[in-house]
């Protein structure tokens, strides 16, 4: 990772890390569950991974990870572990739609229409819904049963009702965060391209760009 990627790697990490809760208080309860949580620190998260790389997504994630376990663990103190393999499980979701877009479309125009972008981030957003609540509802079908700090000690009639809760709880935290980090994405990549000489080292960031151009 070059210098220019990883001082943006650290932005986008610092940026995650401020909007935890515990600092800006910017979280709702789930109001089917009070002790899940909408929030929005990983936005700049998946901003990483579609502007700078998988790498670069995943390093941001691991940061916020840590922090988390000191500020805001939630009710259990391995949560942010839960909330990372959250989050790196739709990243992998949203990374394997741009591999498909690559193959997809290698010998067509880079430069894509808006529909041809409102497709993709369909794609996208679906995908990386799947792969977390597939994920994660495996992960606690397992997990919650066992005594804390790894679960709740519930026993199965208890797991299996909120496993339904858990998968609505992530599909609907994807289901905003995905086309917010894209929107935004996008638009720190056009300020990006206005800013910059044409000879900057940053342009090879354009090689990892397929769900932006």
């Amino acid at each position: 990772m070059d210098t220019k990627k990883l001082t943006l790697t650290i932005v986008f990490a610092a940026i995650a890390i401020t909007l935890n809760p515990a600092i800006t208080h910017l979280s709702v309860p789930a109001p089917f569950d009070p002790g899940l949580f909408y929030q929005i620190w990983e936005i700049p998260i998946v901003i990483a991974l579609l502007i700078i790389s998988p790498i670069s997504g995943i390093a941001v994630c691991l940061l916020n990870t840590s922090v988390l376990f000191i500020l805001f663990p939630g009710a259990l103190p391995t949560g942010p572990l839960y909330n990372m393999l959250a989050c790196l499980s739709m990243q992998a979701g949203i990374y394997a739609t741009i591999v498909i877009g690559k193959k997809v479309h290698a010998h067509k125009n880079p430069q894509t229409s808006l529909l041809a972008s409102i497709k993709w981030l369909t794609a996208a957003t679906t995908i990386g819904i799947l792969t977390r609540t597939t994920f994660m509802t495996i992960i606690h079908y397992f997990a919650l049963p066992q005594p804390p700090p790894i679960g709740f000690g519930l026993n199965p009639v208890l797991t299996n009702a909120f496993l339904p809760l858990s998968a609505l709880f992530n599909a609907t935290l994807a289901l905003y965060t995905i086309p917010l980090s894209w929107i935004i994405a996008h638009q720190i990549q056009k300020a990006l391209h206005l800013t910059l000489p044409r000879n900057s080292n940053i342009t090879k960031l354009k090689s990892y760009k397929p769900a932006l151009n």
